[in-house]
């Protein structure tokens, strides 16, 4: 997460250091505690909370738990682990629901924290979860909040409540009250109120707020902030709590190249807990906040439940029985191919999917190389395909390879990269499918076996035995074979079989080189 990447590779190279060492004294927990600190203030977070988390941090580093531990460097980083879990809020929080529907959620935060952008993205999530939410366009004072607010509703496919033009026009307090009354009237079960805000804190904006708040009585009240704001997101936070007294916080821009502080310092500072984190500009990209998954975020242990979920939402539980039923039958194709892609297409970045793979905070310049159109000349090129040669690719011969470079805007190579990738990946997967061992492309076989060196010896084995034409004389013949001591492969000192074992003469001979005699 780009949000965090500084940070994290402060912390990470922190943990490498001290992962050298065997076991740890005090000057090096001292070391570690000051690198930690020196990391957090340069990430902007707020000096009390990085007081009071090196405190514990260095305390707990110094108890018994790390002294007794088999590996103290390990417990260290679980120590700073649990205790970033705990000032990001401890535990997840989600939405609280009104008993008697419609439930209120009212948003606030200075202009330009993404309140309306989120209002949009909340609804559309909400939507997915089977609720009918109504936007409320309670923001009269920017300039074009309405109309804005009425676009992200459209692309949402929610339905918002906009009696007033805005730009000046219309009292806000009465939108916010007549919208609640009309959610009730319409049964949607969950009003989203987008209220005004300001370049600063001043009285008429808390004023407003405040007015809002006593006349709708919210079940939830949202404070936007924006993540890329720095010290003095703490100082708003803390003037919105004493003046609209907000129920949680959200995230937003946390994909953008910034410190981090606020996202650390608020939820500490305020008490009060993040619910959601804003990682995009999509309208599907917010995630409910983990404080335990961020946590592995930041110290690049990654975030595989994110991934997971994620996934499961993307993917089609019957589609992947399809796909599986397909290469176990050894039938997958381009076609097949094409829509595993769109699959993935359909869990948003991949550059934030591979993020959240533990270590790859090591990786950074190869993410940042990492090219998201490489999908789009790929499916192009499948595209340009007619379905014949997407279903069997021996079909392609030369004219047909150059006719396909040409309608996808690519080049011949392309294309027959393409192919010979799919070809190994389809080998690959057929491989596993039917319980096997891949040969993985670049590292030849799997070590322990050779290629066909079971089925020749069993043809070794089948063909060993008499082949007179004589029963009686066959059968005696085979009667000595079966009789013969099974010949040993091999020891494991390296020595041949029963051939290559030491008699007694040999026993005594190293017994003599050894002194022993």
């Amino acid at each position: 997460m780009a949000t965090f990447g500084t940070l994290s590779d402060r912390l990470t190279d922190t943990f490498r250091n001290l992962r050298k060492k065997g076991q740890l004294t005090p000057a090096d927990v001292d070391g570690t505690v000051r690198e930690i600190r020196r990391a957090l203030l340069e990430a902007d977070v707020a000096l009390p909370v990085v007081k009071d988390f090196t405190a514990k941090v260095r305390e707990r580093a110094l108890g018994d738990e790390v002294n007794r531990a088999l590996n103290p460097a390990q417990q260290v980083v679980q120590i700073v682990n649990e205790e970033l879990v705990a000032i990001l809020g401890g535990q997840q929080r989600r939405l609280q629901f009104a008993k008697n529907p419609p439930t209120v959620i009212m948003l606030a935060g200075l202009q330009g924290s993404g309140k309306t952008t989120f209002a949009g993205k909340l609804a559309k999530q909400l939507e997915k979860d089977g609720h009918t939410p109504l936007l409320v366009a309670a923001d009269l004072q920017r300039p074009n909040a309405v109309n804005q607010l009425q676009v992200v509703a459209q692309q949402a496919g929610a339905a918002i409540y906009a009696p007033e033009p805005g730009n000046g026009v219309g009292d806000p307090v009465k939108v916010a009250k007549d919208g609640v009354e009309t959610a009730r009237r319409q049964q949607h079960d969950i009003v989203i109120i987008d209220t005004a805000g300001r370049l600063g804190v001043d009285a008429e904006l808390m004023k407003q707020a405040g007015d809002i708040r006593r006349a709708t009585d919210p079940d939830e009240v949202l404070f936007v902030i924006d993540a890329m704001s720095g010290q003095d997101a703490v100082n708003t936070a803390k003037a919105f709590q004493e003046g609209v007294d907000f129920t949680g916080v959200v995230l937003s821009k946390l994909d953008g190249d910034s410190k981090g502080g606020a996202a650390l310092s608020v939820a500490s500072i305020t008490g009060r807990p993040i619910i959601f984190a804003s990682t995009g500009e999509g309208l599907d990209d917010l995630e409910p906040f983990h404080p335990d998954r961020m946590a592995s975020r930041i110290l690049d242990l990654g975030d595989i439940l994110t991934l997971i979920e994620q996934a499961q939402q993307a993917f089609d539980e019957e589609e992947a029985m399809k796909m599986a039923e397909k290469l176990a039958t050894e039938q997958f194709t381009l076609e097949d191919f094409l829509a595993q892609m769109q699959q993935m297409r359909k869990m948003g970045s991949m550059k934030k999917m591979l993020g959240m793979l533990p270590g790859m905070g090591q990786m950074k310049q190869q993410l940042d190389d990492f090219d998201e159109r490489e999908i789009d000349r790929t499916e192009a090129i499948i595209r340009s395909m007619t379905p014949a040669e997407r279903r069997n690719t021996k079909l392609l011969n030369g004219s047909r390879r150059l006719r396909i470079a040409r309608g996808s805007g690519m080049t011949v190579t392309d294309v027959n990269q393409l192919v010979q990738r799919f070809d190994q990946a389809a080998k690959m997967m057929k491989t596993v499918a039917r319980g096997g061992t891949p040969n993985i492309p670049g590292m030849g076989p799997i070590p322990g076996q050779r290629p066909g060196a079971s089925a020749k010896r069993g043809k070794q084995q089948k063909a060993k035995g008499s082949r007179s034409g004589n029963p009686a004389k066959r059968a005696a013949e085979n009667a000595g074979i079966a009789a013969q001591p099974a010949t040993p492969t091999g020891s494991g000192f390296g020595l041949g079989g029963a051939k290559g074992a030491p008699s007694e003469a040999d026993l005594a001979e190293l017994q003599k080189l050894l002194g022993r005699g």
